[in-house]
């Protein structure tokens, strides 16, 4: 049993695995896959040393098999295949008093702040499990947490059939917003840069294209009667993003940030006051995003397939990361952590 180790300097180190055993109120599962995400790679990249504990594991988006659990594990047992939602709230402060868990003022996201999924037995709170219906892919259960990261978004947005929908970015949680919010009846429209997402996502039957070969704002005025989209997603975290994300919405339309932007952009106040705008933050899922993120996979509502670029072994980890920060010819990577 192996597992991979980040020890800083964008440096991987795959050796053996030192797995913990479950105490109360805990599961140790035996993980099959686990993707490569931009959390991961701004780890890889030292952005976020202060977080972690040199040398640690990462990874937070995976699928896997239950192989024990501690005392006081209800609910659960070994054998049962499941997903980790990798949020290990307080429980006492007052997020999460307001009911506010998954945005708790100490929260601890598990595969950053503690040990990840990377590696063949990984020990996690038992509250963090979702269990995967036998139909399911142990490949496809491994994109349930970046699904539930769409499903969210979508929600919070308040996204309703008919609406015309905007979507800033077209990686792989951009993509995965224009789907599950197109699965809600929007129409929806994705700007991205890079061709091949662009090709890929119109493969997916999205409509996309590259912003810079058409005048977004005047083609989504045009689309809508010069109304303005009812809900824009900003996923691509630019300065341009930014920029445009408040030239597109209606008259109390709404504009949900999705992505993590390294820098303070700036952004057009007066467009908010004009046309009485609603900005809404979307930073993580709860529990229901994470069974509508299952039911949505387990459909086959989504093509979640299309979306797998490679799959590698752990030994191959840094490999995957370096093919994801290229940003080429990839949507995403997953990595095999043990037989199962």
């Amino acid at each position: 049993m192996k597992a991979a180790y980040y020890e800083g300097h964008e440096t991987i180190r795959v050796g053996p695995c030192a797995p913990v055993a479950p105490g109360p109120g805990e599961a140790q599962i035996r993980v099959s896959h686990c993707g490569i995400c931009g959390t991961d790679l701004h780890i890889f990249h030292g952005k976020m040393d202060h977080r972690v504990r040199l040398p640690q594991v990462i990874g937070h988006e995976m699928s896997g098999i239950v192989e024990s659990v501690g005392p006081d594990v209800e609910g659960f047992r070994p054998g049962d295949r499941v997903t980790v939602m990798p949020l290990d709230p307080c429980g006492d402060c007052p997020a999460c008093i307001a009911g506010h868990s998954h945005i708790c003022q100490r929260l601890k996201f598990i595969g950053i702040d503690v040990p990840g999924a990377l590696q063949g037995l990984w020990t996690v709170p038992s509250h963090t499990l979702h269990r995967l219906p036998e139909s399911l892919s142990f490949e496809l259960g491994a994109l349930i947490e970046p699904v539930a990261v769409a499903c969210h978004d979508v929600r919070l947005g308040e996204v309703k059939p008919d609406e015309y929908v905007v979507v800033q970015g077209g990686g792989p949680i951009g993509v995965l917003v224009a789907l599950v919010a197109q699965s809600a009846g929007a129409r929806v429209l994705l700007s991205e840069l890079n061709p091949f997402r662009v090709a890929l996502a119109n493969d997916l039957g999205l409509r996309a294209l590259d912003p810079r070969s058409a005048d977004l704002p005047a083609l989504v005025e045009e689309e809508t009667g010069g109304a303005g989209a009812d809900v824009v997603f900003e996923v691509s975290g630019s300065a341009a993003g930014a920029e445009t994300m408040t030239r597109l919405p209606r008259t109390r339309g709404r504009i949900v940030i999705v992505a993590i932007f390294a820098d303070r952009p700036p952004v057009d106040l007066f467009r908010f006051f004009w046309r009485e705008l609603r900005l809404l933050g979307a930073r993580v899922y709860e529990h229901e995003d994470f069974e509508r993120a299952i039911q949505l996979a387990d459909s086959a509502a989504l093509p979640l397939q299309e979306l797998i670029t490679n799959i590698c072994p752990l030994e191959e980890l840094e490999w995957g990361m370096r093919e994801m920060e290229k940003g080429g010819e990839v949507m995403k990577i997953l990595v095999k952590c043990s037989d199962k």
